[in-house]
């Protein structure tokens, strides 16, 4: 039988599979919509809040009904489970779930005539609500995590990123400074990442390296637990909860556990890999070494794959740096804006009459320079630059910005597109090592990724040639991905690199614009202008 390799992706509002080919052809496509298709669990859009002030969690017992419910789905299909090779995935980054003293126990003696849930809830978890990425409970901890360190360039010098209310360390500090008990019965402690593979292998699975690098709790460039860190946020017993040292992607972590294979079929030679977070499984499946990655959705956000390098970028150019997931020595640089589709919205409504043809027309009536007229919109405050909140506008004179009230309403289109690309685009330079290679194409995701407009006028800024996927689910693809990637590896002897498995191309991939040298040669003398315009905006509008 042909090998297959399935994908999954615990999200934040569903479980969804994808299940792929050797050839990386799709196969088959599932989901579970928590709110819908578990409604017993109260969730909305995946969570509960409260009942503390920006507490936001999920129930474990919820997400374990969910893979039960997949694999009947998948089994309804038609799916041979038998025909798995290796199972990998993705799950929703920052999310916690912590382990009671018997969970290993349990999960080594799994009863094939019953689910996931009546075995394993609640007895196998001393906490029955996993703290998720939305939660903003943590303030108090990652303030006192920071001065820990010696403030927050130090942690992010440290650990890739400052201290973020959703991060796993400072979450584990709340759960240990409110709720002791409930720490002290705490065996060990997974991401939603490490979870899921832990049910597959019988046993609790290590962390993998690039999720580990939105805990705060891992030295970013040694790839190692750091112990400054670990006592900050949990005290001595930390390291013992979270187990080994971080693995990386394509690592095979084992065989399947006999209850997969009993009740639903699966091959007891299906290799179990690590589980990575949804933002660098997206890499693995959308870019390649050369490649930047663009998603336009509510927030945007950059992802750029960094090469090996003696030094790391600067702290700051980028909100977060995690280590890449099948490259130790590389890290996956993120520029993320809270501005996102939610600044280029109010500006369609407030100047384009609602609407996205005429905020098009408008872009395109305009020529590259935007005559002289700089716009930047931050209606909430931001992330880069940090916390500034406001609307600022600037008219270009003799080689000059000087600051003024207000643009003529028909440039405001143009000009937040400029704005917030500019910012990606003088940060990028401060990323990449100084020798590294030109990057070689932009691939663009989210919802304004299907405007054309945007899309030319990316290729155009960027002067890069600009792509879609086919590929609607990202984060699963690249779990499934990472799948073939162990199971190859481990035909090669255990070695062996992605992009050797992928021949250094990605699957699925179309050329939807390309760069027009003369307009990229406008913005090439635009960048320097746009960061004195910024620096002057921060001056006035920081919070």
């Amino acid at each position: 039988m042909a090998p297959l390799f399935l994908g999954l992706d615990l999200s934040t509002q569903q479980l969804k599979a994808v299940l792929i080919s050797e050839d990386a052809a799709v196969i088959h496509e599932s989901a579970v919509r928590f709110d819908m298709d578990l409604p017993q669990y109260g969730t909305t859009n995946g969570a509960i809040l409260g009942p503390a002030e920006g507490e936001v969690t999920s129930p474990v017992a919820m997400w374990l009904d969910a893979i039960d419910l997949l694999m009947e789905r998948m089994k309804q299909t038609g799916i041979q489970f038998g025909q798995i090779a290796a199972i990998s995935g993705a799950g929703q980054q920052h999310g916690s779930v912590y382990w009671s003293k018997s969970a290993e126990g349990a999960l080594g003696t799994l009863n094939a005539a019953l689910t996931l849930r009546e075995q394993l809830a609640p007895k196998a978890f001393s906490i029955q609500r996993a703290p998720i990425w939305q939660d903003s409970s943590t303030t108090q901890d990652c303030r006192a995590l920071e001065d820990a360190i010696g403030g927050a360039q130090e942690l992010a010098d440290l650990s890739g990123s400052r201290a973020y209310e959703r991060f796993t360390g400072t979450q584990i500090a709340k759960i240990r400074r409110l709720e002791p008990e409930a720490y002290g019965a705490t065996s060990r402690i997974s991401l939603v990442s490490s979870f899921i593979p832990s049910l597959f292998l019988g046993h609790i699975a290590p962390i993998e390296v690039s999720d580990a690098s939105g805990m705060n709790l891992m030295n970013v460039l040694s790839c190692k637990w750091d112990d400054r860190l670990l006592e900050a946020s949990g005290g001595s017993g930390l390291r013992s909860k979270l187990g080994p040292e971080p693995v990386p992607g394509g690592t095979s972590l084992g065989r399947i556990n006999g209850w997969w294979t009993t009740r639903w079929g699966f091959s007891s030679d299906c290799i179990i890999a690590p589980f990575t977070g949804d933002n660098p499984a997206t890499v693995v499946s959308l870019s390649a070494p050369g490649d930047a990655l663009l998603s336009l959705g509510t927030s945007t956000t950059l992802l750029l794959s960094i090469p090996p390098a003696d030094t790391p970028p600067k702290r700051f150019t980028t909100s977060h740096l995690l280590s890449h997931p099948t490259t130790l020595d590389a890290q996956i640089a993120m520029l993320c804006y809270k501005n996102g589709a939610l600044a280029r919205e109010q500006v369609r409504d407030q100047y384009s009459e609602r609407d996205w043809a005429v905020f098009n027309a408008a872009v395109e009536a305009t020529p590259p320079g935007n005559d002289g007229y700089i716009g930047l919109y931050f209606p909430l405050p931001e992330i880069i630059p940090p916390n500034i909140l406001g609307h600022f506008f600037y008219q270009v004179q003799d080689g000059k910005a000087l600051a003024v009230e207000s643009i003529p309403s028909d440039h405001h289109p143009r000009a937040i597109l400029e704005s917030q690309f500019l910012s990606i685009r003088s940060r990028i330079a401060a990323i990449l090592p100084p020798h590294a290679p030109r990057l070689r194409r932009l691939v663009v995701t989210g919802g304004s990724s299907q405007n054309e407009t945007i899309r030319q006028f990316a290729a155009d800024l960027f002067g890069m040639k600009v792509y879609v996927s086919h590929t609607k689910e990202a984060a699963a693809m690249g779990g499934a991905l990472l799948a073939k990637y162990a199971w190859w590896r481990a035909a090669h002897g255990g070695t062996g690199t992605f992009e050797e498995m992928m021949g250094g191309e990605v699957v699925g991939m179309q050329c939807i614009a390309e760069p027009r040298p003369e307009a990229t040669r406008v913005y090439d003398g635009l960048v320097g202008l746009y960061q004195v315009c910024e620096e002057t905006a921060v001056s006035a509008g920081s919070q």
